[in-house]
């Protein structure tokens, strides 16, 4: 993998854990109101799942493959 190849893929990678807490932060405060939809709340929570799984992806990518 090249460098700026490697560096493309970290700046990603901040930035999706950035949303991921974001997200993270508008599931809390939403589920925190008196009446929450849980519609708005099942689809924050879907959309928090496709990041975990994007990052997990990129830290895949960025991960050296080792042969023992």
């Amino acid at each position: 993998m090249e460098i700026s190849e490697e560096r493309e893929l970290r700046e990603k990678l901040v930035i999706l854990t950035q949303e991921h807490r974001d997200l993270d932060e508008a599931i809390n405060a939403l589920d925190e109101t008196p009446h929450p939809d849980p519609l708005a709340l099942q689809r924050l929570k879907k959309q928090k799942l496709h990041l975990k799984d994007l990052i997990q992806q990129l830290e895949e990518q960025l991960t050296p493959d080792i042969i023992a």
